[in-house]
Formats: structure tokens, sequence, C-alpha cells
């Protein structure tokens, strides 16, 4: 970055002016952060404001661009929805930042186009087709097909879901290490441990030979996938990064001279690879070249999964947002105590003004229904039903497999204990389904057709990948080069698929999505004619009826997972589901994970592993894995709402666990 940059006062006077609300102004915390040009790490405690404070940066910055030696600014994020709320909220004052030579983005976008497809191209000489889940799915099963037709129905299907990734308890990536490919667990990132399911009192493993073939085999089926079928799973993206960072290490140089400062947002969901390779590229044990902002909380890594270690190792500059905007300071002195990172600079200051101290609903087996009916009780008692913010009921553990045994074990108590509608969401809809009518049910709910024109869009391509119908370059289709093509072809069906997108769409909006699912039908023979074909291998997609998501799942915002009472609503969801989001009142149910120790000293609730915080320990970083991942659960869930803080806990566990509650601390109330 050039010498020259400096950021002023009047600089974050205009911040302040497009960011806050009149006559609020960023703290001395925010104002360090915001001047700061460092290679640092932003250590920031919930509702600090953190994003705020780096969407001011980038505000101020882009009054500074263009930079004088031509470079520009990376911002990563982990996920789509968190680069959308920058655009949204700083793309019409930053028309400069979303230009080259700057970049914004998640961070496999950035691995995606700057050197997984590079190098890609020019190993296979082609672009791939789509570096995308569903799609590597899709080119497996189709491989498998074909190429293993000797293998029994059954085995095929062992194959496939050992080979998707990400998805099966044995999942694998490609890793490139020491100058070789190997394979490594998609879970924990060692090398996959190969080894013969046991079966029968003679069980023998694989010899090593044998394990070496199979090893052979996954990789050149892994190669063979990538390069005739075009197809990339999301980690394959950076298995080709890592491969061409070794082959040309000079892209190093290039990309740190096109960004010369590179902020890294939520750094604490990156997994080993993604931080391993940021590392690679920008700092390099020190020499960096670019200066690299990571910006995050360590204390609430739960995204894929509730990490017992960390990978994120502090640099040597360390700065802190201590101060928390959402939190009150009854809540904040209880968070505090959760949060495994917090060494002598480390502290939850709460902010909001609110004097409501956290509640303890304390229940028995009778008593279970009644929790959150008694939850709402409360929310009115302290005026809150009004409040603009949202009112929520959380927990971690959601709902039991098929397992009678487990539904029926009153003491291994989730979710769909404490309220029996509860219907684990399924995400946000997926861009493809394994039927044609799930297209049409499960869409984005937008005020446009739009997001509906796109699925149907999509369901048609995915007919012409069954079909093995590609373009003249032999490439798939995409949903422009589709429309583009008919176009030419035949202007009159051309009009009549623009006119049934239209009408589909309103169909299925009236609700008719029946109707509409076989009035597609009935088309696809004229799509295919257009390209001189018939329907074959995509019948069963187009003719079977079972949903990738359940009927009753609909509406992605799950009815049935409310509770309402009298004008006062209130969303039931999982702890994942709420992670940087802000309430008015939330409540928190433990549930069962695991079980560790016997009888009186079994753990296997929050408040029995947590029991030292709850009663005013600070917890140590020492602790065990699984004490680890349940605090780091409460962290994320505690430190939600803004006034009002409940959690439900068994009489049994109050008993044995936390009969020296702090009375100054939190309200104890008995659920009726």
């Amino acid at each position: 970055m050039p010498q020259d940059v400096n950021i002023t006062e009047e600089d974050i006077q205009y911040a302040e002016q497009l960011l806050l609300p009149a006559g609020k102004t960023f703290d001395d915390e925010r104002r360090a952060f915001i001047r700061n040009l460092n290679t640092i790490d932003l250590q920031a405690v919930p509702g600090s404001g953190k994003t705020t404070a780096l969407l001011a940066k980038l505000i101020i910055l882009e009054k500074k661009l263009p930079f004088t030696d031509g470079s520009g600014i990376l911002v990563l994020s982990h996920t789509n929805a968190a680069i959308d709320e920058i655009k949204e909220k700083i793309q019409k004052h930053c028309p400069k930042l979303f230009s080259y030579p700057n970049f914004i983005g998640t961070i496999q976008s950035f691995v995606d186009e700057f050197l997984a497809i590079p190098y890609y191209v020019s190993k296979f000489k082609k672009k791939p087709n789509r570096i995308d889940n569903e799609i590597y799915d899709e080119a497996i099963t189709k491989y498998l097909k074909f190429n293993l037709s000797n293998f029994t129905v059954q085995e095929q299907k062992n194959a496939k879901y050992f080979l998707i990734g990400n998805k099966c308890q044995f999942s694998f990536r490609l890793s490139f290490q020491n100058n070789e490919t190997k394979l490594v667990s998609s879970i924990n990132g060692n090398n996959l441990q190969i080894t013969k399911p046991r079966r029968g009192r003679n069980w023998q493993d694989f010899s090593d030979n044998e394990k070496n073939r199979i090893r052979e085999w996954l990789i050149k089926f892994k190669y063979n996938i990538m390069q005739k079928e075009g197809a990339l799973h999301f980690d394959d993206a950076y298995f080709l990064a890592d491969i061409y960072l070794h082959k040309i290490p000079h892209i190093k140089t290039i990309l740190k001279k096109r960004f010369a400062i590179v902020f890294v947002d939520e750094m604490q969901d990156m997994d080993k690879h993604q931080y391993n390779l940021l590392e690679k590229v920008f700092f390099e044990e020190g020499n960096c070249g670019s200066k690299i902002q990571r910006i995050g909380d360590k204390n609430q890594a739960i995204y894929n999964s509730v990490k017992a270690t960390d990978i994120w190792q502090d640099r040597t500059e360390v700065l802190r947002l201590n101060g928390s905007q959402r939190l009150s300071k009854p809540i904040a002195d209880v968070v505090k105590k959760f949060a495994l990172y917090s060494d002598s600079t480390f502290d939850i200051v709460g902010k909001y003004e609110c004097s409501i101290k956290p509640h303890i609903l304390v229940f028995e087996d009778n008593t279970i229904g009644n929790i959150i009916p008694y939850f709402a009780q409360i929310v009115r008692e302290n005026n809150l039903v009004n409040s603009e913010k949202p009112i929520k009921v959380v927990c971690w553990n959601t709902e039991w497999k098929e397992d009678v045994d487990s539904r029926n074990n009153v003491a291994k108590l989730r979710l769909e204990d404490y309220y029996k509608g509860f219907n684990k969401e399924k995400g946000k809809p997926k861009q493809d389904y394994n039927n044609l009518k799930s297209y049409l049910m499960y869409y984005e709910k937008k005020t446009t057709l739009e997001p509906l024109r796109k699925n149907i869009l999509n369901a048609f391509l995915k007919i012409l990948r069954l079909e093995n119908i590609n373009t003249v370059d032999n490439r798939l289709y995409t949903k422009k080069k589709l429309i583009d093509f008919i176009h030419e072809e035949d202007i009159k069906k051309y009009d009549e698929l623009n006119l049934n997108l239209y009408n589909w769409c309103i169909g299925i909006i009236q609700e008719k999505t029946d109707e509409v699912c076989s009035s597609i039908r009935e088309y696809i023979p004229t799509l295919l004619a257009i390209f001189d074909k018939n329907i074959s291998a995509s019948n069963d997609f187009i003719n079977n009826d079972i949903e990738d998501v359940s009927v009753e799942n609909n509406d992605f915002s799950t009815l049935t997972n409310h509770y309402k009472e009298d004008g006062l609503e209130i969303e039931i969801t999982s702890v994942h589901a709420v992670k940087g989001q802000t309430h008015c009142a939330t409540l928190y149910l433990e549930s069962y994970f695991q079980q560790d120790g016997r009888g009186t000293n079994a753990k296997s609730y929050e408040s029995q592993r947590l029991k030292d915080q709850f009663l005013g320990t600070q917890i140590q970083s020492t602790v065990s894995d699984r004490v680890k991942q349940s605090t780091k659960m409460v962290y994320v869930g505690f430190s939600r709402p803004t006034d009002l803080l409940c959690i439900a806990i068994h009489q049994d566990r109050i008993n044995t666990q936390l009969n020296g509650l702090c009375t100054d601390t939190w309200i104890i109330k008995k659920v009726e």
C-alpha cells in the first residue's frame, strides 16, 4: 500500500454520517481499528459493531482509490450472505471499491477466480463446467453408472457416498503436500485412513499393497471427474490452488502487488485448508507485502461444526473491540464467563441500557411443555412484546434420528422434545435438486418472479446435462446460452418459452404447483426436440415426485417452528441459525450431547459440563474438547439478546450441579 494513505478525523466523520444514526459517533476502540492499516488481528466481542467499523474503513479507503501504485483492496468473508450485506450497505457510496483492481467476495470465489480456474485451464486446456458440490455429486453419479457397470447398484451407491466428499463419515479431499498428491480426511485434514469394514470373527484388514492401490484408484478417479466431466467439488479448488502456487510461486507476488490490503471477515469460520491458503498467499511467516487484517471472534467458531480446536493463531498486533452495543451489563457479565479465549486484554463491556437479570427457568419432566409459554409470559411482564427486534427460542441439538429408544428416553432432550411441532429447517433453497417438482417448490421468496424463473431454467439445464446435451464447443449450457440458442434456432419457440415461463411462475405463486408441474412435463419433449432429442436418461428426474425437502417445509421460514400467542410470535430454531443475529429476548434450551462419566458424575448437558461458569468462574482454554464445544454454543446462544436472556434447566441438574447459583446474577423461576 502506498505510504501516503492516511485516515483523518474528517474521514471518520464522513463515514459516521453515512453509517450511524444522527448524533452517534465511533468510540475510541473503533476509531483505533478504523485508523489502523497494519497487518493485525481484530478480536471483537458479540454486538461490538465490527462489521460497521469495517464498512467505515472501506468507505474511507474508497476516497483514496485508486492507490498511486495501481494496487487495490481485497475483502473476503465466509458466506455470500455476508458479502451481500457489505454490498447492500455501501456499494452505492463506493463505486470504485466494487471495480478493478479491487475484489469483494467469498473465500471460495477468490480461490476459484484467481487460482483454481487458471490452473485448471492451463492443465486441461478448457474451463471447468462448474465448481459446485451439487454438480460434482451429479457428475459422480453419471461417471459411476458408465464406469462401474460391473458393480451392483448398492456397491455403486457405496462408492458414490465415499467419493462425494463432506457428506459422509469417510469423505475425503485431495491435498497437495511436499510436491505430492495425498488423500486427507475432509473432517480433520489428517491423512485418510483406509481400512476394511469389520465383519465376522476372522476379519483381516487390507494389506499395505491393497491400501496403496485403493489410494491410487481414488486419486485417479478424482482426476477423471475433474478432467472428463469438468466438475469440481468446492474442496477441489483448494487442491488445484495449492498446486498452482507450488508450480508458479510468482503468482503470490502478483496477487500481493494487486491487493495492497486484505480484509478477512468472520475469520473464525475458516476451515484449515482455507486458513492455510490465505497464509501461504499473503503472509508467508511475516513476509507479507500486503497488509492483511483478520476480523472475527475466536469464541464464536461454530460455522461448519463446533470445533474443539481452533486454527486461528493471533498476530503480533491484536486489537480488541470489548464494548458490546448489543449486550446489557447483566447479560455481558454472564456471557464473558463462557469465553474460551480471555487473556488480560479481554472483556465484554455491556453498553446496552437494560437492567433485566438473566433468568433460569427450572422445569421437570411433567412441565417441559410449559417452558415456552412461561417464557412468553416473562416477555410480557417485561414489556418486550412490541420490540422491533425478534424474540427467539434456540437449542443446540434439534432433531433425533429415527431411533425409537432415543426418542422415548426422557433423559436425552433435544428441541423437538421441548416443542413437539418442531420441524428442522432445511436451509436456503439449493441451485439443483434431484427431481423437477422440487425446483418448483423450493425457491427464494422475493417480490419478483425472477427466483422462480431461474429455478425452472435450472431444471431445464439439469435435464440437458442428464441427456448429455452440450453446446457446440462441448460445454454445459448456462441459462443465458440456452435462451440465446433457442432465440437463434426458432424465434417462435423462443416466444413460446418466455410466455410459458411467465405463466408457470404466476401459477406457482397462485399455489397451482401440481398443474404447473404437469404443464412443464408436457413441454419438455418440445424443448428436447429443438436439440433433436427425446426423453431418455432424464425420465426419472422429470416424473419423480419425492421432494428433496419435506412438503411441510415449503416455506423456508417453516411456519410450524413458531409459537404464537395473542399477537406475540416467537421463532423456534437452532443456535447455528441465529449466529450473528440480534434478538430482543432469547430462551436457550439445553440439550443432550454425548455422555462423559457415569451415574451422578455423568455430563451430557451444558449445565453439567459448564456448571462452574454458571456459578461465576471464568472458563479456561485447557478444558476438554466436549466442554469447549459446549461453551462455544452457549457463548453464541447467550450473546444474542439485548434485553432478556433465559435458559431452561431441569430441576435434577439444578439440584446436583447448580445449587449455589448467585441470585445477584440470576433470577430463578420455577415452571409450573
